[in-house]
């Protein structure tokens, strides 16, 4: 595991496609419990080097009812972004991530990963990706995540550009979140 860690954290497929160069952010080991595929870094991510350590990251923890030392503990959480590298500013936040990345390095970390209890796709990017044959939106997805388990939990973006999606959908924070929160800490005993 190690070494293919290494390996993506070397890569410079897209090199040529990143504005601020390529910093590719995975962490991951073989006793992983819990996979979260999430978008790309932004760009506080990408600067600090370490994954989920900005206002997304701190929205992510509350979801998942975890704190700092539990969440960044490889052998609780594996993290796999769709794109390893910070893609940019777009007009409206960052943007999407790179398509190379997916393809290229999944299934070689899923063939590391052999503890797995939960596959937790965040946002739309990681959903369509996971679950192509499923048509509805992310928002259907979330709300129907008893559909997609044991293996998959669909959670929208935490990103704080999502506060209207929050806002149109308390139903989340205030039904789904407590079961994920559950089912974090059952897996994590």
């Amino acid at each position: 595991m190690q070494q293919l860690l290494n390996t993506i954290r070397q890569c410079e497929v897209c090199v040529k496609n990143l504005p601020r160069g390529p910093r590719p952010i995975i962490e991951a080991s073989v006793d992983s419990k819990i996979l979260l595929v999430s978008q790309a870094p932004g760009r506080v991510v990408h600067e600090s080097g370490i994954a989920w350590t900005d206002q997304s990251g701190k929205k992510l923890r509350e979801w998942l009812g975890v704190d700092e030392n539990t969440f960044f503990n490889t052998s609780n959480f594996a993290i796999l972004p769709m794109g390893f590298c910070y893609p940019g500013k777009g007009k409206t936040g960052d943007l999407p991530p790179r398509k190379e990345c997916a393809p290229l390095w999944h299934e070689q970390v899923f063939s590391e990963l052999q503890n797995i209890k939960l596959i937790i796709l965040i946002g739309s990017y990681a959903s369509s990706y996971y679950l192509p044959e499923e048509k509805t939106n992310l928002t259907q997805k979330a709300a129907d995540f008893e559909e997609h388990l044991p293996k998959y939990w669909v959670v929208p973006h935490p990103s704080p550009v999502n506060r209207f999606w929050r806002a149109k959908n308390p139903w989340f924070e205030e039904s789904v979140v407590p079961q994920l929160q559950q089912k974090i800490a059952d897996i994590l005993k």
